[in-house]
This record gives C-alpha cells, structure tokens and sequence, in this order.
C-alpha cells in the first residue's frame, strides 16, 4: 500500500512539473490576435445614414465593456421606424473593431441597418427578396454598413477573411451585411 501512494506522488510531481514546463513554453509563444484584444483600449465611430446621428466611443477599456458607451452605441443602432432599442452584441462590436483595425482607414461605419423588431424585419422582408425571416438583426447580431473610400467589395472580403460570422455583399445596393451567426457567405 505504501510503494502505491508513494508511485502516485511520484506521478503528481512529475504531472505538476510537466505542467509547469508546459505554462512556461506557452507564455514564450506570440499572443494569437483576439486575445491581444483583451488587453486593448477598443473605440468606434458610426454614422447612422437614416437618422443622421453620429457617435465615436470607447466601448472598451480596462478589461471591460463600458456600459454608458454600450448605451449610446445601442441607441444610435436601435430599430429607429419603431424607436426600439435592444443591447447590441459585444461580438459584433468586436468583429467591427477588428473589421476596422484590418482595413485600417478609422473611417466611421456608415449604418443602414443595425437592430430591428421582428415587425419591422417582417415589413421590410414582404417588400424585398433579400430580407431574411429570420435575421439575426431581430437579435442585434447584425449589421448593413459601408465605409467611405472603401470599396464594399474589399470589406466583404476582409470580413470574410477574419470568418467570424456571416458576410453578404450586396453589390448593387452598395453596402456589406455582417453577423455573428454561423460562418457563412453569400452574395446578392
């Protein structure tokens, strides 16, 4: 009994040691890309096209999201044809940051659509094809931008790239949907 306990401590240190060895080597690789945005002050600047409203905020900071901005991000992206406003999803606040810094142009995003009540997605879904029932705009995981002096197609393309959600380019109508639904792709 005692050469059993004794072989089981045996195996601890060496499980607690290989452990160690382990944290150690993880420490010394390069911090993948999100996670580096933990640590990152994160701030973005829209430009709602319907109403006119503007608003450039950090939303992050300190390890934190900051309810005042968070506020003032999910008013300016509030379903404005019923003055509804829903919380925003701090992943699709994210995508937008890292959309941003990859493109690089600290252009605001222009917004054509951002949260929508289900009533409203249901009346603009009878009017257009390209409207889904079910859109993740209900659940305000999704939003119609551009940016200005970026083309649409190369924001599709790198809100592809970072597969983070869905990407519909809407060519025709000049502007970009994203969501942070299933990775998926489409074009319109």
């Amino acid at each position: 009994m005692e050469r059993e306990q004794h072989g089981a401590r045996i195996g601890r240190r060496r499980f607690l040691g290989l452990g160690i060895g382990i944290g150690a080597a993880a420490a010394m690789l390069p911090v993948p890309g999100w996670a580096k945005l933990k640590r990152v002050e994160r701030s973005l600047s829209f430009l709602h096209l319907h109403t006119g409203e503007s608003l450039k905020t950090v939303y992050y900071a300190d390890g934190r999201y900051l309810p005042s901005a968070l506020k003032q991000i999910n008013h300016l992206l509030r379903d404005y044809r019923a003055n509804e406003v829903k919380p925003v999803s701090p992943d699709l606040l994210d995508l937008l940051y890292a959309l941003d810094r990859h493109l690089g142009t600290g252009a605001p995003f222009e917004v054509l659509s951002g949260y929508r009540s289900a009533e409203t997605n249901a009346m603009l879904s009878q009017r257009s094809r390209g409207v889904a029932k079910r859109s993740l705009h209900i659940e305000a995981k999704a939003i119609d931008i551009r940016i200005p002096g970026v083309k649409t197609k190369d924001i599709a393309q790198v809100a592809r790239a970072l597969e983070s959600g869905g990407v519909g380019y809407y060519p025709r109508r000049n502007f970009v949907h994203i969501d942070v639904g299933d990775v998926r792709t489409w074009t319109a």
